[in-house]
């Protein structure tokens, strides 16, 4: 049985283990939920992020949450959409990682943006399925690990549609 909670809100003003930031390559700010969070989290985020020398796409770092309610941000480089099935690897494996980087880190709850669905373009639907059956199965594979998982659509359009995917 999955257990992903669907909500609406700013991901900034969420209490949780972590949240994730949907980052680019470099981890030093940007726009959409990234410059959000970063804002939010205070100048020690960019502090510590300038430490972590960048992420490949596909990939996860974690850091403090510093001024934010979360405890930790996990920091997660969704792919630029391009339309190649590859997009769709890279997608699965932000959510993955950052699913597999929370629990080593022993934390046991975590909220996603709606990751590359903003600036970097990827179809929102596709978007959200590729979410939602990612952490459905990772769930199924770490049964035995405790973690509540929301997917957090910051406007009406994303929520609509991830309420349509967990139906």
């Amino acid at each position: 049985m999955t257990d992903i909670k669907i909500i609406q809100g700013d991901i900034t003003k969420m209490k949780a283990d972590a949240i994730v930031n949907a980052a680019n390559n470099s981890l030093l700010g940007g726009g959409g939920v990234d410059g959000a969070i970063h804002a939010a989290a205070g100048p020690h985020l960019l502090e510590e992020c300038m430490t972590l020398h960048g992420c490949p796409t596909g990939d996860a770092k974690i850091t403090l949450g510093y001024d934010l309610p979360a405890k930790h941000v996990i920091h997660t480089v969704g792919p630029v959409y391009s339309g190649k099935s590859s997009d769709c690897d890279m997608l699965r494996a932000c959510y993955r990682n950052s699913l597999d980087l929370a629990k080593k880190a022993d934390l046991h709850s975590i909220i996603f943006p709606a990751i590359s669905t903003g600036a970097f373009g990827f179809p929102a639907k596709t978007a959200a399925e590729i979410a939602y059956d990612t952490i459905a199965e990772w769930q199924k594979e770490n049964s035995k690990y405790k973690m509540q998982v929301a997917l957090c659509a910051y406007d009406d359009r994303m929520y609509q549609l991830y309420k349509q995917v967990a139906a």
